[in-house]
């Protein structure tokens, strides 16, 4: 039985270039200007795509369902941002189904590289249409999805770096500092590159001692995973500049800058459900700038050579531009 998921793959591999009609998105654009300059082949490490809910449907047990946000809207960011390259992830609002990121890689070309979400139905054929269409990596959700078991975490990283070792994909997790001290020793011995979301899970307001945080620094420094320096203002209250971010920032550059990468998190969802709304009620996305979010960079990494490390040379090597 064709499958919409086995439609999709095979358009994408056939290369079938579809376009968005959606007028309607609220995504945040930047306000203010990058004040540095950005070197060619800057990558964006971190957003989604939120197609049209009659054409990308929401997965029916996710926790919140957040506004649209077209390719079109990500390709005017990035060209205020003057960023090159980009990485789309699969959100958890759409479970193991990944065709609203194709879409998004699609429309972008050979400039986007794909992070999947994927379950047992999964076939090597998908994910051999997948690794076709620019697909490098999957992502397990722990956070969003509230796992905070550490022995389902281990399992469920266990059984996904079993399904990539042979591929070479990397594995990249959204969970917290607690979980990352549950999981070191599988990390340390992972035979595929590890990344971890948004500062790991840090909270920046408890700084650099937070339990948990030194095994974290521990794997970057010895090169068995990758951070994304993303969505500060998930780790930060202190809008706009989410200084208390800082620290955290700096000890993992100076921990290895080889296994730093940096990323939007555009469009910016809330993935809360406000109280008395139900999950299919729309939660508004974050209106972030992303102008001044980048802005920190130079803050974080005062040295353009580091820099160009974190926006052109880590994400290259990990995703495969060329």
């Amino acid at each position: 039985m064709l499958t919409r998921r086995s439609m999709m793959l095979a358009s994408i591999a056939a290369g079938v270039t579809m376009t968005s009609s959606n007028a309607f998105s609220k995504a945040a654009q930047p306000s203010t200007p990058v004040n540095f300059d950005v070197p060619a082949g800057a990558c964006d490490c971190h957003t989604h795509i939120h197609g049209d809910p009659e054409k990308f449907p929401f997965f029916a047990g996710r926790v919140y369902t957040p506004e649209p946000a077209s390719p079109e809207e990500m390709t005017a960011l990035h060209k205020a941002l003057h960023v090159e390259r980009v990485v789309i992830v699969t959100p958890s609002v759409y479970g193991p189904d990944n065709s609203s990121t194709l879409f998004g890689m699609t429309a972008r070309g050979p400039t986007a590289r794909g992070v999947a979400v994927i379950d047992d139905k999964t076939s090597e054929s998908d994910l051999d249409a997948m690794q076709k269409a620019g697909f490098r990596g999957i992502r397990l959700n722990l956070a969003t999805g509230g796992v905070n078991d550490p022995n389902v975490g281990r399992q469920r990283f266990s059984g996904a770096i079993e399904r990539m070792k042979a591929r070479g994909w990397h594995v990249q997790l959204f969970t917290s500092l607690a979980m990352i001290s549950a999981i070191k020793d599988l990390v340390a011995a992972a035979p595929v590159p590890v990344v971890f979301d948004h500062f790991g899970g840090a909270e920046a307001a408890l700084g650099t001692g937070q339990p948990g945080f030194d095994d974290l620094l521990a794997l970057v420094k010895s090169g068995k995973a990758y951070v994304k320096i993303s969505g500060a203002y998930r780790a930060s209250k202190l809008a706009p500049d989410y200084a208390d971010a800082t620290p955290l920032a700096q000890a993992l550059i100076a921990a290895n800058a080889e296994r730093i990468v940096w990323g939007t998190d555009w469009p910016h969802p809330d993935s809360v459900t406000p109280a008395g709304k139900k999950v299919t009620d729309v939660t508004p996305l974050y209106q972030i700038d992303d102008g001044r979010l980048l802005n920190q960079l130079p803050v974080w990494a005062p040295d353009a050579a580091v820099r160009k490390t974190i926006l052109v040379d880590n994400p290259a090597r990990l995703y495969g531009f060329t």
